[in-house]
């Protein structure tokens, strides 16, 4: 993998790990793979066990607006859900098929820059 491949993956690697919305489950990849770097373990092998990781869960639009109609609320606030809700179901009717939160965002554009973009 090339030096800016790397530092660009490195860089969306910490936002997710930064991300409040990050699943336990991305956490847990991202830091496997900031280690396996650490480690100087091949940067390809452990690309690739990150973006397998990422790929096997992309939040729908309709999994977003059922969160915002039930856990969200006690998580985050009647307020907040609301608001969630009404966001997601906006873009659900301008065809949006998948999550925009900051987590979902940066999971995507890595995806694409490493050539398995989010249909």
């Amino acid at each position: 993998m090339d030096k800016e491949l790397l530092d660009y993956t490195t860089e969306k690697v910490d936002v997710l790990l930064g991300a409040p919305s990050s699943s336990k489950t991305t956490l847990a990849a991202c830091q496997a793979w900031k280690d396996a770097i650490a480690a100087g373990a091949d940067a390809d092998e452990a690309t690739t066990k990150l973006l397998d990781a990422l790929d096997e869960h992309h939040t729908t639009i309709d999994e977003v607006i059922v969160f915002a109609r039930g856990a969200a609320k006690q998580m985050l606030g009647e307020d907040v859900a609301a608001d969630m809700e009404a966001h997601a179901l906006k873009r659900k009717e301008a065809g949006a098929k998948y999550c925009d939160c900051l987590a979902c965002l940066t999971a995507q554009e890595l995806l694409a820059k490493h050539g398995r973009p989010v249909l």
